[in-house]
């Protein structure tokens, strides 16, 4: 009797959370205070980076110059260093921020810059930020800093039950990426902050940024203040009690010191030297990185794709990146790690086979994937492509150990990654215009989410990029390729790859077993595609 009782007082109070938990998903955001609009500052060409720049883009009037970063650890050291130089602004804008080894390196780079007086603006997308509430507001209670969160969870701790009560909002996310130092140096391209994007985790998300200087930065910006002042971005103050006086003065000294002692840890691991040895910065400053003159332009969504209907493209980056990839006349080169393609994407990619275009796509594998589902959506695609004369490519997760046997050295740089994940998001066009970026070819990208890229003109940069490519697709990749079975006549997929120098064919879908095929037969199945 007595444990009757104890479990029926066990399941009142379990009851009683529920319930509580369910109103509290059904509550709706806070008012949002009316703020006066924000945007980059217009005039600093009075900073040090300015003046670094200003010789080289008066030689190239209307053009902007772009330093590729490929490696992880370049892309990490540049990140840090456009913190340290930046003297009177940085914007930051990310869909991921992980309070890991990289995320709080940069973090004390950003602390360190707003205590010498710049103004940090940072703004984050909220999927990823569970449990980094206090912390938010640690960060913003510093005079310099603001931190706005974009599209917020009204409830801040119990997350689950909203995507039951306010699933058609929490479903648009804000995906895009860049770092802006001055109004004069930007970042763009695919990584988020965190360490699988840097090299410094077991998995290595694969990825390209930009490093770019002149007219197309300030587009990068004003893609910054479409967002910044969009009703969907909260400040994070709005969304739990702000702190303020003492304690919010003792709460910032402790995290400094928290960031700051974990940044000199970091610095003294293999990884943390590799990102000092890896010279990029000394090579930009000195003049000697390799640095490519074009003119560009940005792609982006407009922030209020989020709050219209998601058949509405008048505000989609989708259309003007279709131009672009539409004016292929010979070569087409789309890299994409997550590749969904709808009916009428098919239809374009067969129809611009039929005119003459050599389509060529790179995704992940099923063992390089880190979205099953997303490659149970691509994998029934594969066959008509191939029919349709398209080349195909799938990343191996083994590709960075085959790039070491191939160059016949080890690998450098990450902590050890010993997996690869294809993260970037790259189109080329004949060799000449190359789209770097966060929107990937899926109907997410498409549809739901928000995203931007850089779209450069320059040859040099395309020769330099399609030759990487091609001299790395079979060591790093399987290329996927329809053969007749001499004991049936019939056509089926193999998977063509280069191991130790020789070329191998699998006839049998790699890193799978007969379990995930099950799996991934089930995932087929479900009525998900709209939103991969």
């Amino acid at each position: 009797m007595g444990d009757t009782r104890r479990l029926a007082g066990l399941f009142g109070r379990f009851l009683v959370v529920m319930i509580a938990a369910f109103l509290t998903a059904c509550a709706g955001l806070p008012q949002r205070p009316e703020l006066q609009p924000e945007v980059a500052l217009r005039d600093t060409s009075d900073t040090a980076i300015a003046r670094e720049l200003a010789p080289q883009l008066a030689a190239h009037p209307g053009e902007s110059v772009f330093y590729p970063l490929a490696a992880g650890t370049d892309a990490f050291a540049m990140r840090i260093a456009l913190a340290r130089v930046a003297q009177r602004s940085l914007d930051i804008q990310y869909y991921i921020y992980e309070t890991d080894d990289t995320g709080l390196t940069l973090l004390a780079a950003i602390m360190a810059a707003a205590d010498r007086g710049v103004r940090v603006r940072l703004l984050l997308d909220d999927i990823h930020l569970a449990g980094q509430d206090k912390m938010l507001q640690v960060i913003d209670a510093h005079p310099n800093i603001e931190v706005r969160v974009f599209n917020p969870f009204a409830s801040r701790n119990v997350r689950l039950l909203e995507y039951v009560t306010a699933f058609s909002r929490i479903n648009r996310r804000m995906h895009n990426k860049s770092m802006t130092a001055d109004n004069q140096l930007t970042i763009v391209g695919g990584r988020n902050v965190g360490d699988e994007y840097y090299g410094a985790a077991q998995t290595d998300f694969s990825d390209l940024d930009l490093l770019a200087a002149g007219p197309v930065v300030p587009e990068v910006s004003a893609v910054f203040d479409d967002y910044w002042n969009n009703e969907a971005a909260y400040p994070i103050s709005t969304l739990d009690k702000p702190l303020t006086g003492k304690e919010a003065a003792e709460q910032q000294e402790k995290l400094r010191n928290a960031v700051d002692d974990r940044a000199i840890a970091v610095s003294a691991t293999p990884y943390g030297k590799s990102v000092l040895e890896s010279g990029v910065v000394h090579a930009l400053h000195q003049g000697t990185l390799p640095s490519f003159w074009g003119r560009a332009t940005v792609i982006a969504d407009k922030a209020a794709k989020i709050q219209l209907p998601p058949d509405d493209d008048s505000t989609h980056a989708i259309p003007q990146l279709g131009k672009i990839l539409d004016s292929a006349k010979h070569d087409l080169t789309l890299i994409s790690p997550y590749f969904v393609p709808p009916d009428d994407a098919m239809d374009w990619l067969t129809g611009m086979q039929k005119r003459g275009v050599q389509v060529r796509i790179l995704t992940n594998s099923y063992g390089a994937t880190d979205v099953t589902a997303v490659h149970a959506g691509y994998a029934p695609r594969r066959e008509a492509l191939l029919r349709a004369g398209v080349i195909l490519y799938e990343l191996k997760p083994s590709a960075y150990a085959e790039l070491a046997k191939e160059r016949k050295s080890h690998r450098s740089g990450p902590g050890g990654s010993s997996r690869a994940s294809l993260h970037a998001k790259t189109y080329m066009v004949d060799r000449h215009q190359l789209f770097i970026g966060s929107l990937n070819l899926d109907p997410r990208s498409a549809r739901l989410n928000t995203e931007m890229g850089i779209v450069v003109d320059s040859a040099p940069l395309c020769e330099m990029f399609g030759k990487v490519i091609d001299a790395a697709l079979l060591d790093v990749a399987y290329q996927v390729v329809l053969e007749t079975d001499p004991a049936t006549g019939k056509e089926q997929m193999v998977w063509v790859t280069q191991e130790d120098g020789v070329l191998r064919t699998y006839r049998s879908e790699p890193d799978m077993n007969a379990w995930d095929h099950i799996k991934q037969g089930v995932l087929r199945m479900l009525p998900v595609e709209s939103q991969l």
